[in-house]
């Protein structure tokens, strides 16, 4: 098992008076005998720079380096590529490079007919799933990484990642951020900027940092798509 190396030391908390050891902190997580790659997916605390971690995500990160140095014309082989990147990509997805992750897809999850427009960045330390239909606008983040708020452990480098699951036929739009363990539920939208900290119900607009929901999705949609904009017989809906 890999060294995790905490420091032994007692100190006191902000003037506070509060004592505590990082070694005996940890020990509440429990975990001690698992190695730092089964950590990646289980909430654990544990140091992304392990050795076998670091060889693994390069091998991905080539993989990426690849794809997003295809050309327009070469959607065969970014297609090809994507199915060697992903854990599971359905059939007719697209994503416009450039494309950012972690991990280089390894750890997401697309259903069929996903689509992401330039600069999607997956934080995909675990794992991220994203149903059938959903639409990514450019530059939204989907994190799953974090790391902890006492600065003695953050010196040290340790992470804790937490899955994201977003649901079918969901419309992420541009610049939304989506932080570990976040839920979205089916047919939700997320708007334009919103930072989302907490799950979002399936068929509901949502919108703000945090992100809320502004209104569920109602019969006005089914005959205005834009403002006062009306959808028309000819729109196959």
């Amino acid at each position: 098992m890999y060294n995790i190396g905490f420091k032994e030391k007692t100190e006191n908390i902000a003037g506070m008076g509060l004592s505590y050891s990082l070694q005996n902190l940890y020990s509440n997580y429990g975990a001690e005998n698992m190695t730092q790659k089964e950590k990646m997916h289980s909430g654990d605390l544990y140091l992304p720079n392990d050795p076998q971690i670091m060889e693994e995500q390069l091998i991905c990160l080539d993989k990426l380096y690849d794809f997003n140095a295809t050309r327009p014309t070469e959607f065969e082989k970014r297609q090809k590529l994507m199915k060697e990147m992903f854990a599971e990509i359905g059939e007719n997805c697209y994503i416009e490079p450039p494309f950012h992750a972690n991990w280089g897809g390894k750890h997401c999850h697309f259903g069929k007919n996903v689509y992401a427009n330039f600069n999607l960045t997956l934080v995909d330390d675990t794992h991220i799933y994203v149903g059938d239909y959903t639409m990514f606008g450019p530059n939204v983040v989907v994190a799953t990484a974090g790391h902890p708020i006492l600065p003695e452990l953050r010196e040290q480098a340790y992470q804790y990642n937490f899955p994201v699951h977003i649901g079918n036929n969901c419309w992420i739009g541009a610049g939304v951020i989506i932080v570990p363990g976040v839920t979205i539920g089916d047919n939700t939208v997320i708007g334009a900027g919103s930072v989302v900290t907490k799950d979002i119900p399936s068929n509901v607009v949502a919108v703000g940092n945090p992100c809320k929901v502004l209104r569920t999705i109602n019969q006005r949609d089914k005959e205005f798509y834009f403002k006062d904009r009306k959808i028309t017989q000819g729109d196959n809906v």
